[in-house]
């Protein structure tokens, strides 16, 4: 009677299927990030174990036919079955057949996408994460011990009986079931981690799960891709195209030789396992790994420090001495682990930030994003600024002096600095860095409670980076940290997000207010300017008018003292030609006629109406005699 092998599957599916919801849940219940992608883990491999038990079904019963034929051959003969297809004698080989050559391709297919999937949403899903901590964590590591535990018994029973009675298609789903165990016990571990001090281990750990199933699929694609391509030999049975060999050299490291060995043979189709050369690196391997070990500790002799940085060389855990601080350059060490170099970059300027945390980047993804008062663009811390400007606050904060004249700003303050002394900065603090930023941050915020509002937020702001920069600086030399404060920038200051548009309507009144108050003394200016024109042209033109008439009477004055002499010399001629001096220019335009007689004496008269005399006109001319009869 032949031994079956499928209710060992059948335990081995439902064990992982009850292992992964209990470990899903329980990942739920405690925030645990590991347990999660465990739990994804496990249930992956309980659909290899389900198709692994399925065809395990489907051989054994391929084999019980087989045997149910065979005994019926020899009881009735061949002659009874003479004539019958191969195909109506043995319907399971039929069944089997179909399903390794349509099913388990389409299944290790499905497989790959389903981890590729799930590789793809744990990234994102981990990097939208925020750290919870993981409570209660001595019911979280319960939890996942008793899962290890459970996994591990019987993983190590089902993968033991698979390598000795040579199943492979128990092996698949025994793998699995030990890999589980080993996968919550890593889970378990992540726990004490952050219970030690380290709240990013169980994010490491899940991280390094999730490269973990982003190998194995890509695993099964590669033997997905390989299947094609090997040869098939009668008689050999094939390998499970789902199994994973990364799986079962983590469940069984020590069976490393042997996964080789059984893959190569599987892979090239004759016993690569065989040859001398794989004889000889079989029995050298342990020298050639010895070799190996020696040859990475001598590296670890030889240091090279990059320009720009200063090394800490320390012996047994302490400073060596003379040699304890290293410059640029190579070199000579005794090897790992007693003595060891720590890099810290000198030359380089870094930087925190205090106030705002900013958003991390999405990776590949270029923020375009415009940064403006009214959006929260990162975690904002809210600082105390005081308000000396008494217009700046309300009615009823001004009537009721019980109100502390204060109000809140977002400051998002980066400061650059230079480590200037290695060994205060590596020894003088357990975490330099982290004691740099709460020292400038307790500036910061003792000089904003002092500082004002309105000149911190305008032109202050430069004095007012000066004077952080120098309180910064003696914080850090009062405490020795070892460092030069090189610059503190006051780039992101604005009131809190929830107020910036009521802010905004304020800043734009004071803002219209002071244009108004600048356009009426513009105004002003204008008409000043245009009224003190006037004036001066006005008074300009009076004293125009008072020199000249004082000057024409200056100069009637002068003309009527030299006439006086000309009118006594010539009584009757002086006002002739005084008058014909005026009369000449009014009549340039006009007909004027002039009688000239002679032998009588001169008498002007002058006759001002515009018509000819008859008597003028009716004069007789003389004939000429040529014409007389």
């Amino acid at each position: 009677m032949r031994r079956s092998y499928q209710k060992y599957g059948l335990i081995n599916l439902l064990t992982l299927l009850g292992v992964a919801a209990a470990a899903f849940g329980a990942a739920r219940y405690v925030d645990s990030l590991a347990g999660h992608v465990a739990a994804l883990h496990l249930g992956l491999g309980a659909l290899v174990a389900f198709v692994s038990w399925f065809q395990l079904r489907l051989e054994e019963q391929e084999a019980e036919e087989q045997w149910e034929l065979d005994e019926m051959l020899r009881a009735k003969g061949q002659a009874a079955l003479f004539g019958t297809e191969e195909a109506e004698l043995l319907p399971a080989r039929r069944a089997r057949k179909q399903f390794e050559r349509f099913f388990v391709p389409v299944f290790t297919f499905l497989l790959f996408v389903l981890q590729a999937t799930g590789l793809w949403w744990l990234w994102r899903w981990l990097d939208r994460q925020t750290l919870p901590p993981v409570a209660p964590p001595l019911m979280a590591m319960s939890f996942f011990g008793l899962f290890s535990l459970v996994l591990f018994l019987i993983g190590k029973f089902s993968s033991t009986l698979a390598r000795l009675e040579n199943q492979r298609l128990l092996r698949p789903s025994g793998d699995y079931v030990l890999f589980g165990a080993y996968l919550c016990m890593i889970a378990a571990a992540a726990v004490v981690g952050v219970e030690a001090g380290w709240p990013r281990t169980d994010l490491w750990v899940a991280r390094v799960l999730v490269i973990v199933l982003g190998v194995v699929a890509l695993e099964t694609a590669l033997n997905l891709i390989l299947e094609i391509y090997r040869p098939r030999l009668k008689g050999q049975k094939p390998r499970p195209v789902y199994e994973s060999r990364l799986v079962g050299l983590l469940s069984r490291p020590e069976g490393l030789v042997t996964t080789a060995a059984e893959a190569l043979d599987y892979q090239f189709g004759f016993k690569v396992s065989e040859t001398w050369f794989y004889k000889f690196l079989e029995r050298a391997l342990g020298w050639l790994l010895l070799l190996q070990l020696a040859v990475l500790l001598l590296s670890t002799c030889f240091v090279v420090v990059e320009p720009g940085q200063q090394a800490l060389l320390e012996r047994f855990g302490r400073p060596a001495g003379a040699r304890a601080l290293l410059g640029p350059g190579l070199h000579v060490k005794w090897p790992w682990p007693i003595e060891k170099v720590y890099r810290y970059r000198t030359e380089e300027i870094q930087t925190l930030t205090v106030g705002i945390e900013p958003e991390e980047p999405r990776p590949g993804v270029r923020d375009t994003r415009t940064v403006v008062w009214s959006v929260a663009h990162g975690k904002e811390d809210l600082f105390m600024v005081a308000t000396r400007d008494e217009t700046r606050l309300t009615r009823s904060d001004r009537e009721d002096r019980s109100v502390p004249p204060v109000s809140f700003l977002a400051v998002n303050v980066p400061i650059h600095f230079q480590i200037r002394d290695v060994q205060q900065w590596a020894y003088g603090h357990q975490n330099a860095a982290a004691l740099l930023e709460k020292l400038a941050t307790r500036e910061i915020v003792r000089y904003l409670v002092s500082a004002d509002l309105g000149e911190i937020m305008s032109e202050g702001r430069a004095r007012a980076a000066a004077e952080l920069r120098d309180r910064i600086q003696r914080a850090a030399e009062q405490r020795q940290l070892g460092v030069q404060i090189l610059f503190v920038g006051l780039q992101g200051i604005h009131p809190p997000v929830k107020v910036a548009p009521e802010y905004a309507r304020v800043v734009s009144a004071w803002h219209t207010r002071r244009a108004r108050i600048l356009d009426a003394q513009a105004d002003a200016i204008r008409t000043n300017a245009l009224a003190s024109a006037q004036a001066f042209v006005l008074t300009n033109n009076a004293l125009a008018e008072r020199l000249q008439l004082e000057q024409m009477s200056l100069a009637r004055a002068a003309a009527f003292t030299n006439q006086e002499p000309a009118f006594r010399a010539a009584p009757n001629v002086y006002p002739m030609r005084a008058y014909l001096q005026a009369f000449l220019p009014a009549v340039a335009d006009t007909r004027k006629y002039v009688l000239w007689t002679t032998n009588v004496q001169d008498i002007i008269q002058v006759d001002l109406q515009d018509r000819i005399r008859q008597d003028l006109l009716d004069v007789a001319l003389p004939t000429s005699r040529a014409s007389s009869p």
